[in-house]
């Protein structure tokens, strides 16, 4: 079981800052999916800043069709 992410708050250049509820925090790149599909929104003006904490699903979301999971980042944070 990975912990719940708790804050998320954009940074530049596509990067995010989490924290989760066991302590652990870091800054994730996600650059890398900026050029892909339904990604390609994050470039329109202030869509990147609109990062949220889904309450039901705890995603890492910034709509309804964009969410990533927030155990996958939990895990980069890690280096695993």
């Amino acid at each position: 079981m990975y912990a719940t992410p708790i804050d998320v708050k954009p940074l530049e250049l596509f990067k995010i800052w989490i924290q989760y509820n066991d302590g652990l925090e870091g800054i994730v790149d996600l650059s890398n999916l900026s050029n892909r599909g339904i990604f390609k929104l994050w470039k329109e003006k202030g869509f990147f800043n609109k990062v949220f904490i889904n309450p039901e699903t705890h995603a890492v979301s910034w709509d309804e069709d964009i969410e990533l999971c927030p155990n996958t980042i939990y895990l980069k944070i890690k280096g695993q």
